[in-house]
């Protein structure tokens, strides 16, 4: 059965950087996964009006950041003046990979179609040294990174569970599978295992929930609070 870690504990996985600490997907929130020993910190890339490659998890510009519109249709300059949260701004993909080069892992979630070459490009040209895991519920965009990289490691992600999730996770040659709390069983995660799949699960917030998961053998727990796993 593979494992989540050498040492077959379960990983603590970041979400959105710490979300529950730090204004998610920003430098603060990838510093502070870092300072709370987080073996992976999961973030969300979008593509601007002008190409460049950033942090955001929203299709459209959220309230909270006091702009409007598509994230797609904004250029970097433009959504550089809103704020990303405490007085953070939104980070290119380049910057994320300085803050966590060499100190933490990253899930890197496409979040739409026709980002993989270039984030692969930029993972590679930054000379990252830390796991990198690429995931998406945009599958074509797994297939592509698999051509990129035979030895990348890839998450899929399902909008609907598949009647056989491990079966849909080997066609893709996924190394990882991401399962929404309220999808996983016993039986499941046992058959991922059997697969040779390596299971995440997001977004695990509670004692009551961490305590769950980590007796069905989970291999990485996806939080906004990781310091409780």
């Amino acid at each position: 059965m593979p494992k989540g870690s050498p040492n077959g504990k379960i990983l603590r996985i970041g979400h959105r950087g710490a979300c529950g600490h730090a204004p998610e997907n920003t430098l603060a929130s990838i510093k502070r996964a870092i300072t709370l020993r987080c073996s992976l910190t999961e973030v969300d890339i979008r593509r601007t009006a002008d190409d460049e490659l950033i942090l955001v998890h929203d299709e459209r510009i959220p309230p909270t950041m006091n702009g409007r519109g598509l994230v797609s249709e904004i250029t970097l300059e433009e959504i550089r003046k809103l704020d990303a949260g405490g007085g953070q701004t939104v980070p290119t993909l380049e910057e994320a990979l300085r803050a966590a080069g060499g100190r933490i892992g990253l899930v890197l979630e496409l979040k739409t179609e026709g980002l993989a070459y270039d984030v692969c490009a930029i993972v590679r040209a930054s000379g990252f040294t830390r796991p990198v895991i690429y995931a998406s519920f945009v599958h074509e965009e797994l297939q592509h990174i698999r051509r990129i990289d035979p030895e990348a490691k890839t998450l899929v992600l399902f909008k609907r569970l598949p009647k056989d999730p491990g079966s849909a996770a080997g066609r893709l040659q996924a190394s990882h599978v991401g399962l929404r709390i309220d999808t996983v069983t016993k039986s499941l995660v046992s058959a991922l295992h059997k697969a040779r799949l390596i299971v995440f699960v997001y977004t695990v917030n509670t004692p009551a929930e961490i305590k769950k998961m980590k007796t069905l053998r989970v291999d990485g727990l996806i939080s906004d609070f990781p310091d409780r796993i």
